[in-house]
């Protein structure tokens, strides 16, 4: 259940393999919910001359026609021993009395939610490597989710390749090395270096993403971070890495990063920062002009807030 199409797909090959384990010759029908016509479930499932062994994969099985899942329903009733039946649900309200007819017949529920938050591309790719066998720095997880994005297939290659290619434990110097492009490029880059008072590094981080096709909205995404993290960490009283992580909602690797790009910030430098990135955003979302030059005066006034404190 859930929209993760990568997920999803795993689930599926999971139930595959099981079953052509038990039986190689296993006959795999792929289904979308229109193809899936009252009557269709029946023939599929009725009982072989030679007891085959079938898995019949559903998809979409929210947008099953009423007679349809009335069919299906039927057949959770008596089930046949030689057939798995596998429904791909997006979840929601549509299609939830098929959920709650086949969770109450006893199907195993895989969960594959869509991924939208970064915290949860991170934590895939931390499970991805322990999955392969092999260690990676939290530095080096980071580092790949910021060049790679949000795409958990090109996540799971990458960290594929990585596993194949580099002995020992994987750091962030390994994965600049593999995805320099794509690092340099990323919107993530620019915050850092920009929330760092490097001014310079910054804008050629910013060109170099916008000339690779980075979304300008992207960017200030990251650069309200960067400001909205300094914030946060500066107004925490004291205490150790894992107890701020836990106060601010950062992993522990990022409030020791935080720390040391905050010294040069003031409460008035964060406010600076934090108008020159709302600025940014009404220009790249339509109230500017040039997206570009919005992008650029925000980088050029958040590097100089972060130096306030050293004049």
């Amino acid at each position: 259940m859930g929209q993760e199409d990568l997920l999803l797909d795993r689930a599926v090959r999971e139930v595959v393999t099981a079953a052509r384990a038990a039986d190689p010759d296993t006959d795999v029908r792929d289904l979308t919910s229109d193809q899936l016509q009252p009557g269709t479930l029946a023939e599929l499932t009725s009982p072989s001359l030679f007891a085959e062994r079938k898995v019949v994969v559903v998809r979409g099985a929210q947008d099953l026609s009423a007679d349809t899942i009335k069919d299906v329903k039927a057949y959770f009733g008596a089930p046949a021993e030689e057939i798995t039946l596998v429904l791909l649900h997006a979840g929601g309200a549509k299609g939830k009395g098929l959920l709650d007819a086949a969770r109450k017949a006893g199907a195993r529920e895989v969960a594959c939610p869509k991924m939208t938050k970064p915290a949860d591309r991170l934590a895939f790719v931390r499970g991805e490597f322990r999955t392969l066998g092999r260690s990676a720095t939290p530095e080096a997880c980071q580092a790949l989710v910021d060049a790679i994005g949000s795409d958990l297939r090109e996540l799971a290659s990458a960290v594929a390749q990585l596993v194949a290619d580099v002995e020992g434990t994987i750091d962030d110097a390994v994965v600049g090395r593999y995805y320099t492009g794509r690092a340099e490029a990323s919107s993530f880059t620019v915050a850092d270096r920009a929330v760092e008072g490097r001014a310079a590094e910054a804008l050629e981080a910013l060109r170099w993403s916008l000339s690779t096709g980075v979304a300008p909205v992207l960017i200030t995404s990251a650069l309200a971070q960067g400001v909205r993290a300094i914030g946060k960490l500066s107004s925490a009283r004291g205490g150790r890495p894992a107890d701020l992580a836990r106060e601010l909602g950062m992993p522990p690797w990022k409030i020791d990063r935080v720390r040391q790009q905050m010294k040069g910030w003031t409460p008035d430098g964060v406010a600076v920062a934090l108008r020159a990135v709302a600025e940014a955003d009404a220009g790249v979302k339509g109230g500017g002009d040039d997206p570009e030059y919005a992008l650029e005066k925000a980088v050029v006034a958040i590097a100089r807030a972060a130096r306030s404190r050293r004049g």
